[in-house]
């Protein structure tokens, strides 16, 4: 089957053979230090080379002048001292036949001016870009003799350390600002029709040709449609491409579509769950009219069966995922050993890029090694020591993970997990149809699970008894927590949780929801309430809504909130609910101006995080060798755990997830993964 595989072809690219079709496409995974990519960031291009990716593209936005400052990590390769970086990375990617190619860019207007050496953002005209909010000084003809200079000096110094080519960007950024007239009311010789407009990036191309030579791979990742009115349309987007692809300053055309100067925008380029896969492949369809170069792609191409159709319908020569391998890096590996079916899925939450949004750095909602493979391993051996008992307590992710990892390390492991199927609170998430996808986590450790052959025990409410009957080891306590409304002063007992709602519970027609989270619980409570014809007042006592929730996930809220009508009441906290008149009244208190509202409604429901079911756990502690006790230097070190409060004791005891304390997904498979793998 490989032998025929479209994935597994080798691609010729100008002088490069790639071994394969699939690439990582460039994305700034915010693990930069100093602007340089030093060990965190080469060892995760380093893991996609040994997983097998044929193309791992690093420097999302690599910076080629210092008036474009970073604004989420972005490499400065503007800095000669980044050549040596570049070669190390390089090297260490080439030792497992994979190909490394770095992005540049100017940001032009997308970055803020208050950082780094405080120089003004600049762009063809004085237009604000809503997402970074700076307002751009004006390009003067000698502000673009030298930026065209910085483009192919950049490029020369990525040709010094040893990478095999350039990918430069034009979407969004300076580049194909100039090129759509929604960005450029120039009057001069940069603006107007379309030569002009295409002006200052044929002469960055230029100087790249002449300072980096007619043999080094250049290609161009560009906006073909921006979707917006006055911007740069379909048809003016082909024929740019076609004038791209003449001027021979070009070697591939990896295409976009949409525009990403608000949120909004941006959450349609970067599509996430809840929309079609690969939403704009057709698109290469018309590109292949225009031009003759090889194109590549990569827009929620997330699964290996819709990379498999691009390359085999001759759409794509090179199939970006890029997400998808921050899930799984060894994607290819798995496809070469016939294991596809164990290939952790990307499920589309977009906590990835959501960080980077956030001023965060990349980490993939459900696999923890992504990013950390310093300490954290994506696959895992057995264990140095004899084989133990362990008991994990809870089936939803974090228990799940722990009974994942002790499995995998060649311990007996039995999980027990009062439900009747695997989920824990992820089955609630998923309860929200545009977020179904999410229960693919839980599908994916679940599998495993069979695979390595733990003993899986549904429907049993594991009590004392059970745990010790087992006579374990280890035990692990992953009961996660249960909907908190202790904060409140009174009415506690009249209140919904965001759990009872999304669990199915009848809602009346008048309803406020109170959310102290800030994040999906409370924000896929209030679409799922409004799906359903609800009448919603949203209260935060945030000054912003979901102040957890980054750029690519709140439009789609938005969208469905604002449809609704939705009223939002932001800095008022709910103090309490009391029944009135057949309904219930809920006082909500304004610490600004310290006086209290009344709302008269016929439901309230509350998202207010969880609080640890811990009662197991606190059973178990007296009896168990380390009293529960975790240490913590050894924990975030990935070392065993040795510490001993009670010698009789007949096992050691730990908590993880929710059980600890409620935060989300990500932290409790982290806790998980980290504190088994040592056992």
């Amino acid at each position: 089957m490989s032998q025929n595989d479209p994935l597994l072809q080798p691609f010729q690219l100008k002088g490069l053979t790639l071994p394969n079709r699939v690439v990582s496409t460039s994305h700034e995974p915010a693990y930069s230090v100093d602007g340089m990519p030093k060990e965190r960031y080469r060892l995760y291009h380093v893991e996609k080379a040994r997983g097998g990716v044929g193309l791992t593209m690093i420097g999302g936005s690599a910076i080629v002048a210092p008036d474009s400052p970073p604004a989420f990590g972005n490499l400065c390769v503007w800095k000669d001292e980044i050549v040596p970086w570049f070669r190390e990375l390089a090297d260490a990617v080439h030792e497992h036949g994979t190909a490394v190619m770095c992005q540049i860019t100017h940001l032009g207007r997308r970055t803020a001016w208050n950082q780094d050496d405080w120089l003004p953002v600049i762009a063809p005209s004085p237009l604000r870009e809503p997402a970074h909010r700076s307002f751009p000084k004006v390009m003067e003809t000698h502000d673009i003799e030298r930026v065209v200079k910085a483009y192919g000096e950049a490029a020369l110094r990525c040709r010094e350390g040893g990478l095999d080519g350039i990918e430069i960007e034009a979407y969004g950024h300076l580049l194909d600002a100039f090129w759509s007239r929604a960005w450029n009311q120039r009057d001069d010789e940069y603006g107007g029709d379309l030569d002009n407009r295409m002006r200052f990036g044929m002469a960055v191309l230029a100087e790249i040709r002449r300072r980096a030579g007619p043999d080094f791979v250049v290609g161009i990742r560009m906006v073909v449609d921006e979707d917006l009115p006055g911007g740069i349309d379909r048809s003016e987007g082909l024929e740019i491409t076609r004038r791209l692809s003449q001027s021979g300053g070009i070697d591939f055309i990896n295409y976009i579509q949409g525009h990403i100067d608000t949120d909004e925008g941006l959450s349609h380029v970067i599509p996430g769950m809840g929309t079609p896969a690969a939403p704009y492949l057709e698109l290469a369809r018309s590109l292949r009219e225009v031009t003759d170069l090889p194109l590549m792609h990569a827009a929620r191409i997330a699964d290996v069966a819709t990379a498999r159709h691009a390359l085999g319908e001759g759409l794509l020569d090179l199939v970006g995922m890029t997400r998808a391998h921050l899930a799984d890096p060894h994607i290819v590996a798995k496809v070469k050993r016939g294991e596809e079916h164990r290939i952790r899925p990307c499920v589309g939450v977009g906590y990835c890029i959501d960080r980077i949004y956030e001023s965060g750095e990349a980490l993939c909602i459900h696999n923890p090694a992504t990013g950390r493979e310093a300490l954290l391993p994506h696959s895992l051996g057995i264990g140095p020591g004899a084989p133990r008992k362990v008991v994990v307590v809870g089936a939803g992710p974090a228990g799940l993970e722990a009974a994942r990892v002790t499995a995998a390390r060649g311990h007996e492991v039995v999980l027990f997990e009062a439900a009747d199927t695997p989920g824990g609170q992820l089955r609630l998430a998923a309860q929200l149809d545009r977020r179904r996808e999410i229960i693919g986590i839980a599908d994916w450790l679940a599998s495993e699970l069979d695979i390595l052959g733990v003993d899986q025990r549904y429907n049993h409410y594991a009590e004392t008894s059970d745990v010790l009957a087992e006579c374990p080891d280890v035990v692990v306590i992953a009961t996660g927590g249960l909907p908190n409304t202790d904060f409140l002063e009174s009415g506690a007992d009249l209140v919904l949780s965001s759990w009872d709602v999304l669990g199915g519970d009848t809602v009346a027609r008048r309803v406020l929801l109170f959310d102290d989270n800030g994040a999906h619980p409370g924000l896929s409570c209030a679409e799922f309430l409004v799906s359903k014809g609800v009448e919603l007042e949203f209260v935060t006592p945030e000054r912003v809504l979901a102040p957890e929730i980054g750029g690519t996930n709140y439009p789609a809220y938005f969208k469905a909130l604002h449809g609704a009508e939705t009223r939002f009441t932001l800095n008022h906290r709910l103090r309490s609910v009391t029944r009135q008149n057949g309904g219930l009244v809920a006082t909500l208190y304004n610490e600004y101006t310290r006086r209290s509202v009344e709302r008269n409604v016929d439901a309230v429901v509350v998202e207010h995080g969880t609080l640890a079911l811990d009662d197991l756990y606190h059973e178990l502690k007296q009896a168990s060798r380390n009293q529960g006790e975790i240490d913590l230097n050894a924990l975030v070190n990935c070392r065993p755990q040795t510490i001993t409060r009670n010698p009789e004791g007949g096992y050691q005891l730990f908590r993880v997830g929710d059980a600890v304390a409620s935060r989300n997904i990500h932290a409790a498979l982290h806790d998980a993964l980290r504190l088994c793998m040592s056992f």
